[in-house]
């Protein structure tokens, strides 16, 4: 790390600069900003991440120029602003996130990083970094709906209802959990990241209902004319009746009627969701690679 500049961990105060320095990051990165005050709250609530130990802050005086986080050893972020990077920030900040994953017993450290972010993904290559996934950023055409097929008998979507919470969980991470290469998270994290996260409205998170069973879910954030869908799962057994395209015009739907303008999320190669979203017209605007390696 450069000698003038001033590394710690940082506190619940620096959510605001965090928040900005990722932003001025995703503009120069992906072109246009999408990060949320709340999105940087609501992760840092979660019972299992210590922000003391697994943040570090890089300064230059009062300027956050630069800050890496890792989240249950598996999964790190580094963010160095654009006017400061070649500087040997970003190395510096890679190898802590490294040492962080050592210390705590895990056995791959991994980043996704935009794929048009040349400089970040050499960067990961060159320190012994291989791709693991390919993930992307869809968005569906303004004014382009969603045609939904009528659900089978049975079946409905509303809003969660208090004291669903952790079926509604069960069903996501049960979903999620037939991924490769993915840590289980539990019920305290998914709740402080979508329950606890500030603005957090019951209208925002939907489920596919079969008689009294919880068999889909979907989380939605919509703000500022924007809305984007965090988590949308169907449980194993109940594929193929059109119930996550049905949570996907439900959730578009109701989002467009509270004023969003833009209605996006975001998928994996593990997941094999791309062509679904393709087939209901969404395109791709953002590609992005996770690449991982060894501590």
């Amino acid at each position: 790390m450069p000698a003038e500049l001033v590394t710690r961990p940082l506190t619940a105060a620096d959510a605001a600069a965090v928040t900005a320095l990722m932003a001025d990051c995703e503009r120069v990165d992906l072109g246009e900003a999408v990060i949320e005050e709340a999105d940087i709250v609501g992760d840092w609530q979660r019972p299992s991440f210590d922000l003391t130990a697994d943040t570090l802050a890089v300064l230059d005086g009062d300027r956050l120029v630069g800050y890496a986080e890792v989240y249950q050893g598996r999964r790190a972020e580094v963010y160095v602003h654009p006017d400061h990077r070649g500087r040997g920030i970003g190395t510096a900040l890679l190898g802590w996130t490294r040492r962080r994953a050592r210390e705590v017993g895990s056995d791959l450290i991994g980043q996704t990083v935009p794929e048009r972010a040349v400089d970040a993904v050499n960067l990961l290559r060159r320190n012994g970094y291989t791709p693991l996934w390919t993930s992307w950023v869809l968005e569906l055409p303004a004014g382009a709906v969603i045609p939904a097929a009528p659900l089978p008998a049975g079946y409905a979507i509303r809003p969660y209802r208090p004291g669903e919470e952790r079926a509604v969980y069960r069903t996501i991470e049960d979903a999620f959990a037939e991924w490769p290469d993915r840590s289980p998270t539990g019920y305290e994290d998914w709740a402080a990241g979508v329950l606890g996260r500030p603005g957090f409205r019951p209208a925002q998170l939907l489920v596919v209902v079969h008689g009294d069973e919880i068999v889909g879910a979907c989380h939605l954030l919509d703000t500022d004319g924007d809305a984007w869908i965090n988590q949308l799962a169907v449980r194993a057994d109940q594929r193929g009746r059109g119930l996550a395209r049905a949570l996907l015009a439900e959730a578009f739907g109701a989002a467009r009627t509270r004023g969003a303008q833009r209605a996006q999320l975001s998928t994996d190669s593990r997941t094999g969701a791309l062509d679904l979203y393709r087939h209901v017209g969404m395109h791709v605007t953002i590609t992005l690679i996770h690449l991982a390696a060894r501590p």
